[in-house]
């Protein structure tokens, strides 16, 4: 028996060196590209990574005989998109965006969609390859889901990658119903990532004191990520030495140039799934067009709390509307605001381009005939300052006494044109930190939300004894967080 071993033991020795890839024989002479290659084995075993989209739950399934079953409401809904601004808006399973579904590739899937809207609905797939009756296009494969109705779609998915459901009446996907698709692939990209991020960007036009969007306007002056302003957006935590995906998708009216601070990152991904290696390249801004998803990869080898954020100036702020009235620090008070006809080019009176208009033209959210009301950028006072911000401004921002004027403002900065620009100029600007206290914002600096707007969040790079730190926060915060909602059983077992 001892002998038979024995020359099996030789056989398969002699058979492996026989038939054993260049590579291999090479890794006998290079421990570190044999470690590699080991290694690349390994990785590809290990299952995807569940995505998490910070302020967004993911939607639940149940088995029903192999199929997972979801249920998708599309409902009003109040969004608080920062302490103490709630929107009525319109989206699923009480969240605007809806809720994120996850799923992986060759899954058969039922999604049960229910109308309580107060008009018919119809509930698209964005990029899926899926049998024409499916499509959710009202009018083409289907009758529109009427009030009260539901529609279940049913399908089997072979493709992989950054997806996203919504709306197909146009002005709906304004109110807020679209959410993110998963399809996670058979086996895990390489290289693999530990951390995967989702986030949705959104805009809403909301004139001042009102909560329900104008869909039909074509300026926006909230800018969201994942249903949220900053600095009420929730940062992504991640630990020095991690490789991050971060997959970004926009249905809105804008494009959005969004930048990363301290990393540079390649585009392995869009709306269609993974792109071919050879066709990343790296940046540090990425254009997520209207319509589109783009997926960001990165090594987070440079430590610090980096922002996260659209480029586009006016996306870097909350509330923005057209400045109305004549400006009284010009020499001639020229006119710095119309109404909102003239805010987005229609003129009432006069030439477009005539002396007293031509400044108000441009993007605005003006209400009605405001060309003559005085006071545009005059600056408050001290007090007003102060008490225009109870509890937001007082005792966030180190060196601001009640009664006086931010430090960070020149004594003469009124016989300066143009001033005042950024809003802390003025406010100071609205530092909320202990109102926006959670986990994930622990040990930012002090101060920190008084400069955060708009669509911006951070990518915390964490040492691991600060990531550790933080999560352990985290999950004594909510221990039940599932990052992939559960359903393993079977119905009716």
């Amino acid at each position: 028996m001892s002998t038979r071993r024995a020359f099996l033991q030789r056989a398969l020795a002699l058979g492996g060196g026989a038939f054993a890839s260049p590579t291999l024989l090479q890794g006998r002479h290079d421990p570190g590209r044999a470690t590699k290659a080991v290694a690349e084995i390994a990785d590809k075993s290990r299952p995807a990574v569940p995505v998490l989209t910070p302020d967004v739950p993911d939607l639940p399934f149940r088995l029903d005989h192999g199929v997972k079953e979801f249920h998708l409401v599309a409902e009003p809904v109040k969004q608080e998109l920062m302490p103490g601004r709630v929107l009525n808006l319109w989206g699923f399973n009480g969240s605007a965006p809806g809720p994120t579904i996850q799923v992986n590739q060759g899954d058969s899937v039922r999604i049960i969609v229910e109308n309580r809207l107060p008009e018919a609905f119809s509930m698209h797939w964005h990029g899926f390859e899926i049998p024409f009756d499916m499509d959710g296009a009202p009018g083409s494969s289907q009758d529109p889901i009427k009030p009260g109705g539901r529609f279940v779609y049913e399908f089997t998915l072979h493709q992989e990658g950054t997806y996203f459901y919504h709306s197909h009446m146009a002005m709906q996907e304004m109110m807020g119903l679209l959410g993110t698709f998963i399809m996670h692939p058979r086996q895990a990209y390489q290289p693999v990532v530990d951390k995967d991020f989702a986030i949705l960007l959104q805009e809403y036009a909301v004139l001042p004191n009102n909560t329900i969007p104008n869909s039909g306007n074509m300026e926006f002056n909230w800018l969201t990520l994942n249903g949220k302003v900053a600095p009420a957006t929730t940062p992504l935590i991640v630990k020095l030495g991690d490789r991050v995906r971060i997959r970004m998708v926009n249905l809105g009216m804008d494009h959005h140039p969004v930048h990363l601070h301290g990393n540079t990152f390649s585009v392995t991904g869009t709306e269609a799934g993974r792109q071919p290696e050879a066709t990343w390249g790296t940046a540090n801004t990425v254009l997520v067009g209207v319509a589109q998803a783009r997926d960001i990869e990165f090594v987070a080898r440079n430590p610090g709390d980096w922002m996260l954020h659209c480029h586009l100036p006016h996306h870097m702020m909350n509330a923005m509307s057209s400045v109305a009235g004549r400006m009284t620090r010009g020499p001639n008070g020229m006119p710095a605001g119309a109404g909102m006809e003239e805010g987005m080019g229609m003129m009432r009176q006069g030439p477009a381009l005539s002396e007293d208009k031509g400044p108000s033209l441009g993007r605005g959210m003006g209400v009605g005939a405001t060309l003559e009301e005085r006071t545009s950028n005059g600056s408050l006072s001290g007090n007003q300052s102060i008490e225009s911000m109870p509890g937001m401004a007082h005792g966030n921002r180190p060196g601001i006494e009640h009664g006086q004027m931010p430090p960070d403002i020149a004594p003469d900065a009124n016989a300066t044109p143009g001033f005042p620009q950024d809003a802390f100029m003025e406010g100071p600007m609205m530092a909320m930190d202990k109102m926006l206290e959670k986990p994930e914002n622990y040990g930012l600096r002090p101060g920190w939300s008084g400069f955060m707007q708009g669509m911006m969040t951070f990518v915390r790079v964490l040492p691991p004894d600060k990531y550790d730190e933080i999560m352990a926060k985290i999950h004594e915060k909510r221990p039940d967080q599932k990052p992939m909602p559960g359903g393993e059983r079977e119905h009716g077992a």
